[in-house]
């Protein structure tokens, strides 16, 4: 039987969704959870209208310990959802502050404001472009498998979320990365069953994992089975998976 002890993808007020901390924590307690990461999300995301600033971080590892404490009985990792801002792997929360929280989450978005304007155009421009082109798709997929793979090289990513979630990537380079570096690859709660071909693949390549709920309010905090239920119809055994144990 396999247990799923720790959802390190949540998210807060910090978000500008969902509740406080000391909520997702309480939610993960319920849940049976050893260890609950708050994940906000990072400064270039607009996509929650008002994503965490930089400064926002600290106060997250403060409240983050305060709330571990009071509570006791639970390990509560201040984190982030890091955003790729550029194509040479720029994420929007530099390594200073990466080192200084407990798990560093990185994702590709849509919803992002790129490092610069002729980026966005480029990135924007080859969205819509890719669609009516099979040379332009592969060219965009290249420079999207490009960017996450120099993120990975070039930060200290403990997880990549979502991968491939609405931007093509080549998942056997993002995955050969992940393994040279010590990167485990998110399956996602929230996009269950549309990952088991993405964990078959990446698998292939010796990658692990991590399953997370992408929690936007409390109430789905450790709501996991859709991502075990993945991995385990992608044929994963439980030593492939960060947070699963065999009981």
């Amino acid at each position: 039987m396999w247990r799923v002890f720790a959802d390190y993808h949540t998210h807060t007020r910090y978000s500008r969704v969902g509740g406080t901390i000391k909520e997702n924590v309480l939610k993960a307690k319920e849940a049976g959870l050893e260890e609950v990461g708050i994940a906000d999300h990072g400064p270039a995301n607009w996509g929650h209208w008002g994503s965490t600033s930089l400064a926002d971080f600290d106060r997250i590892i403060a409240e983050s310990r305060s709330v571990e404490a009071e509570l006791g009985g639970i390990k509560v990792l201040a984190g982030v959802e890091a955003d790729i801002v550029s194509y040479d792997g720029t994420l929007d929360v530099l390594l200073e502050m990466q080192r200084k929280l407990d798990k560093v989450l990185a994702g590709f978005h849509i919803t992002v404001k790129p490092r610069s304007l002729e980026e966005g155009v480029r990135f924007m421009a080859g969205r819509l472009l890719a669609p009516v082109s099979d040379r332009i798709y592969r060219k965009v997929r290249n420079e999207n498998t490009k960017a996450i793979v120099e993120a990975i090289y070039n930060n200290e990513i403990d997880i990549i979320t979502h991968p491939g979630l609405k931007i093509s990537i080549d998942t056997y380079e993002l995955a050969k990365a992940c393994v040279k570096r010590g990167t485990a690859l998110e399956i996602n709660s929230k996009h269950g069953i549309k990952s088991v071909e993405f964990v078959k693949a990446a698998a292939r390549e010796g990658a692990c994992f991590v399953i997370g709920s992408d929690a936007h309010s409390p109430d789905r905090v450790g709501d996991l089975e859709p991502g075990l239920r993945a991995a385990q119809l992608a044929g994963l055994t439980a030593d492939q998976i960060l947070n699963v144990r065999e009981e």
